[in-house]
């Protein structure tokens, strides 16, 4: 049976494993043309999840579609309008970047000619034309991620899984994978992105899911989930550690929260609505009580904040 609506849809997907459930009840809509990233801890599901996506694994239960096609009924469908890079380079590192792209092409069977002019496409689009005569054994990297990211575009296909991809890559080849991502949205790909990487997810998604104990438990754009941990957050950081809990405090007194206290870095941190006032009073009380600080500080909560705030309240339901 086809389906519509989103590129990926999942509705109470569920997989076994034995007698742990690896997912359960996990439901995902991707709308075409946009990439949303499932965030979670190591064990939550995310990598089950885009297996039984891709066909590579079937569920026990629930439904899920890609591109329009069920992927229980016709997961042939679906594996010619996907794309996948999983966790681990799949390129040859003794042939070139062009004879890996020109053996995928033939892999998909396309003809001689037609492979040898893809690779010549992707070689160019993903950056890699200067070295796409070198061993892939040469290659940094970022570029075998891109080269990897070019293999899975071989039949520009609408939707593109990506598991992990920047795991253990430097900085410099991080910011290379991302660029490439972003070139692939910009041309109308759809991407399923499943990261650890907080920062990953906030610069790369349109939407994010965070997943925990094989569902997913919280959904919105990165903003929408900031907001979640009560917009602007209040950070100070005292000069003696001894003054830690008057400064700690002053800050509950003056904001009617607990707030969160860092030993090791002298911190005290709380979320606050009106922030103006929350810091002119919180300054105001600890010039009165000779507190001294080093920095004051008003920001947006961070990505990390949420996904640790959502993670530890769905694993403290779960027990």
């Amino acid at each position: 049976m086809e389906t519509t609506g989103g590129a990926v849809t999942a509705r109470g997907l569920g997989k076994r494993y034995g007698r742990s459930w690896a997912l359960r009840g996990f439901d995902l809509h991707v709308p075409v043309g946009s990439v949303c990233g499932l965030l979670g801890p190591n064990g939550a599901g995310k990598t089950t999840a885009v297996r039984v996506l891709t066909t590579l694994l079937r569920a026990d239960e629930g439904t899920a579609s890609v591109a329009g096609h069920d992927v229980a009924a016709h997961g042939d469908r679906v594996r010619r309008s996907i794309g996948l890079v999983g966790q681990n380079a799949a390129v040859d590192e003794v042939l070139s970047g062009r004879q890996n792209l020109e053996m995928f092409g033939r892999l998909h069977h396309l003809g001689s000619r037609r492979a040898a002019a893809r690779a010549d496409e992707l070689l160019e689009r993903f950056r890699l034309a200067d070295t796409g005569r070198k061993p892939v054994g040469a290659y940094s990297g970022g570029m075998r991620r891109r080269l990897d990211l070019a293999a899975s575009m071989i039949l520009a296909p609408p939707v593109l899984f990506l598991d992990e991809p920047t795991t253990g890559l430097d900085p410099r080849s991080r910011d290379e994978v991302w660029g490439a991502v972003r070139e692939l949205v910009a041309g109308g790909t759809t991407v399923l992105l499943t990261t650890q990487y907080l920062e990953e997810a906030d610069r790369l998604a349109d939407r994010i899911s965070v997943v925990s104990s094989g569902r997913v438990v919280a959904e919105g754009t990165p903003g929408e989930l900031k907001s979640r941990l009560g917009g602007d957050r209040l950070d100070l950081v005292v000069r003696d550690p001894a003054a830690l809990a008057g400064a700690a405090g002053i800050v509950r007194r003056v904001v009617g929260a607990e707030p969160d206290t860092d030993v090791e870095n002298r911190r005290v941190g709380v979320g606050v609505e009106d922030r103006v006032a929350a810091l002119t009073e919180v300054v105001r009380a600890l010039e009165e009580q000779r507190i001294g600080v080093e920095d004051v500080v008003l920001r947006r909560p961070t990505l990390d904040e949420v996904f640790l705030h959502l993670t530890e309240a769905e694993e403290e339901t779960t027990r």
